[in-house]
C-alpha cells in the first residue's frame, strides 16, 4: 500500500546556524493516520512542519537534504503554493497568519487564492467557522478576538481548503481545556475527509486519542510508538521535556504498573494494590494555603465594565478585591473576559462603567508611568514586548524611563537578569534566545522596574515542561519575598499546584471565587465553565482525598 506521503533522510541547518535543526529525519505517514509529535523546546518540531509544506526552504532559508514525497510524488523544491494545496499548516505563532478586517474574509482568503468559486464559498466558510466554535463571529475583526478564539480562527483558515494534510504546530496552546480536548477530537473526525492530521503538542493527556506518539529530541525522532505505550514511560517523558501523566508519575512512586493513563484506570490499580487514604494526612490537608485576609487590599475593582467598540460586554459589573501578598490565578473559558480584567489594572485599558481603586488610590489618578512603575504587565506573548537590540538595553528601558541613575540601573538589571536565570547574556540579542528564555526575558524587563504587583497573562505558553516549571518555580519565589501574583491561564496543574486562590469567569463575570481546593470541588461547574481540573485532583476525589497536586496526593496515601 503506498502511504500518503514519505520522508527519507531529512535534514536542515537554519542560515548562521552552527548545529543542524534536524538530523536525517525519515518517516512515513499511512492515509488516514492522526499522528501527534511531542518533546522539548527546540527539539525540531516545528521545523518538521515547516518542511513538511514548503515554507522550507523556500522562505526560510538554510541547508536542506533528504526527499518528501506525497503518493509517490516528490514535493521537495516544488513551489510553496503547490504544496499548500496538499498540505495546510496552522502556524505555532497562529497570530502571524491572520491579517484579514474580518473573521469571514480571513477564512475565505485561502478559498479566493484557490479560486473556489463564490457559491461555494459561503458554504465552506460556514462550516469552517461551525467546525471551531466560531459560529456568529464572521463579522467580528480578529484583532478584537481573545488568544484563543484567533487560535481557533487560524484553525478554520486552514481548515476551509479542505487539504490532503493537515498540520498544527501547537494549535491548542491557547484554548481552555475543553477547547483543547474538542481540538483532538476535531482532529479525530476529520480522518474521514482529511487523508493525514500530523499535531505537535505539549500536553500529554490529549494526546491518547492520536494512532501514533512521535518523541523528538535535538532534530531526531527518538522514539515512534502508540500513545498508550510512550505515555507510560514517565520518567522518558521527563527527561525530554514533556509534562508526564499525573496518573503514572503517582503510579511510579507507589511501585505500582504505570499502565493506567486515565484517571479510571489508574484508581482501579491503586486500590486493588491496597492503598488507602490516611485519615491524619487527609486532616491536613483542610489547613489554609495561604491566611492573608488581614492584608491590605492592593486592587479593590468596584461594578467595572468594559466594551470594544460596538460589541458586547467583555465584563459586565465586576467586583473583585486582591489583597497585598496573594497568589491568584484568573481562570474560564476563552473569551470570557480574563485578559480584558488585567489589563485595567495597569493602564492598558480603562473601565467603561464602574471604578479602580488600586495601592489605596483611584486608578484614574495615577499617570500610566506611575502606575507602570507598581503594576508590572508580562504579555501572554514576550515578542509582544521585547524589541530592544541586546538583553541588557532591555531589561535596562524600564528603570531607564524612569529616569533612574545609570549605577542604579546597572545595578538593577545585574539582579533581574540573576532572579531569572539569565545572567551572563546581556550582550545577546533577544531575539536569539528560545521561547523559553524570552519569557524569563519579559519578566526581568519588568522585575528591573521593582513592582509591588506582577501580571503574568497566559505566561507557560509555548513552554516545555522544563520551561514551565522554571518560569512557575520564579513566579513562586518572587510570591514568597512578598510580592502580589495574578496570573491568567488555561493549564489547571499551574491553578492547582502553585496558586493560592482562584477567581473563575464567565461571560464577562466573576462567578466563583475562593480556595483552590474549594473551587476544583464540583467537576459539573468547571465543565460548564469550559475547564476541568488535573489528572491528580480527579484521582485524588476518587480516593476521597482533596489534593492539588502529585506530592499531596502521594503523601497521603497508605497500604
Amino acid at each position: 500500500m503506498q502511504p500518503l506521503f514519505h520522508i527519507r533522510d531529512l535534514s536542515f541547518t537554519y542560515r548562521h546556524a552552527s548545529h543542524p535543526a534536524l538530523h536525517g529525519i525519515t518517516y512515513t505517514h499511512q492515509a488516514g493516520e492522526f499522528t501527534a509529535i511531542i518533546g522539548a523546546t527546540g527539539a525540531g518540531k516545528s521545523t518538521l512542519c515547516r518542511c513538511l509544506n514548503g515554507l522550507i526552504p523556500a522562505f526560510i532559508k538554510g541547508t536542506l537534504s533528504g526527499e518528501l514525497t506525497i503518493l509517490g510524488e516528490r514535493m521537495t523544491g516544488r513551489p510553496v503554493y503547490d504544496v499548500a494545496r496538499r498540505v495546510g499548516l496552522v502556524f505555532q505563532d497562529f497570530e502571524a497568519q491572520l491579517f484579514s478586517t474580518n473573521v469571514e474574509l480571513e477564512v475565505a482568503f485561502g478559498l479566493e487564492n484557490f479560486a473556489v468559486p463564490y457559491e461555494q464559498m459561503r458554504d465552506r466558510v460556514r462550516e469552517a467557522l461551525g467546525r471551531v466554535g466560531l459560529t456568529g463571529f464572521e463579522g467580528r475583526d480578529p484583532s478584537t478576538l481573545s488568544g484563543g478564539e484567533k487560535q481557533r480562527l487560524a484553525i478554520a483558515s486552514i481548515l476551509v481548503s479542505r487539504p490532503m494534510i493537515l498540520v498544527m504546530d501547537e494549535p491548542t496552546t491557547d484554548l481552555d481545556p475543553i477547547g483543547k480536548r474538542d481540538v483532538f477530537h476535531l482532529a479525530r473526525a476529520l480522518r474521514q475527509e482529511i487523508q493525514g492530521i500530523i499535531l505537535v503538542e505539549h500536553e500529554t493527556e490529549h494526546v491518547l486519542t492520536a494512532d501514533r506518539l512521535v518523541l523528538m529530541r535535538e532534530g531526531r525522532i527518538l522514539a515512534d510508538e502508540r500513545p498508550q505505550e510512550l505515555l507510560s514511560d514517565p520518567g522518558l517523558l521527563e527527561t525530554n521535556g514533556v509534562r508526564p501523566l499525573q496518573t503514572t508519575v503517582l503510579l511510579r512512586r507507589l511501585g505500582l504498573p504505570t499502565t493506567g493513563l486515565d484517571v479510571d484506570t489508574a484508581f482501579h490499580i491503586i486500590q486493588d494494590a491496597g492503598w488507602r487514604a490516611d485519615p491524619a494526612a487527609v486532616a491536613r490537608l483542610h489547613q489554609p494555603i495561604s491566611n492573608l485576609a488581614d492584608h491590605e487590599p492592593v486592587i479593590d475593582v468596584n461594578a467595572v465594565s468594559y466594551q470594544y467598540d460596538a460589541g458586547p460586554a467583555a465584563l459586565d459589573a465586576v467586583s473583585l478585591t486582591i489583597r497585598r501578598g496573594e497568589f491568584v490565578a484568573i481562570i474560564g473559558q476563552n473569551g470570557c473576559g480574563k485578559t480584558t480584567l488585567v489589563k485595567q489594572f495597569n493602564g492598558l485599558l480603562r473601565p467603561t462603567k464602574g471604578s479602580i481603586r488600586m495601592l489605596g488610590r483611584e486608578a484614574s489618578s495615577w499617570s500610566l508611568a506611575e502606575l507602570g512603575r507598581r503594576v508590572g504587565y508580562v504579555f501572554q506573548n514576550p515578542d509582544h514586548q521585547i524589541f530592544a537590540n541586546t538583553v541588557q538595553e532591555e531589561v535596562a528601558f524600564g528603570p531607564r524611563n524612569f529616569g533612574l541613575p545609570e549605577p542604579e540601573i546597572d545595578a538593577r538589571v545585574v539582579e533581574a537578569l540573576q532572579v531569572v536565570g539569565l545572567r551572563g547574556r546581556e550582550d545577546e540579542d533577544p531575539f536569539s534566545l528560545t521561547k523559553g528564555e524570552r519569557q524569563q526575558l519579559a519578566v526581568a524587563s519588568v522585575l528591573a522596574s521593582d513592582p509591588e504587583i506582577l501580571i503574568l497573562d497566559e505566561p507557560t505558553t509555548g513552554l516545555d515542561y522544563h520551561g514551565q516549571r522554571s518560569i512557575l518555580d520564579l513566579i513562586r519565589r518572587l510570591n514568597q519575598t512578598g510580592r502580589t501574583i495574578i496570573i491568567v491561564t488555561h493549564s489547571m496543574w499551574v491553578v492547582a499546584e502553585y496558586a493560592h486562590r482562584c477567581v473563575m469567569m464567565q461571560r464577562g463575570r466573576i462567578v466563583a471565587d475562593g480556595d483552590i481546593r474549594e473551587s476544583f470541588k464540583d467537576p459539573a461547574r468547571l465543565a460548564d465553565l469550559a475547564l476541568e481540573a488535573p489528572e491528580a485532583v480527579r484521582l485524588g476525589a476518587r480516593l476521597g482525598v482533596p489534593v492539588r497536586s502529585v506530592d499531596e496526593l502521594y503523601g497521603c496515601l497508605t497500604r
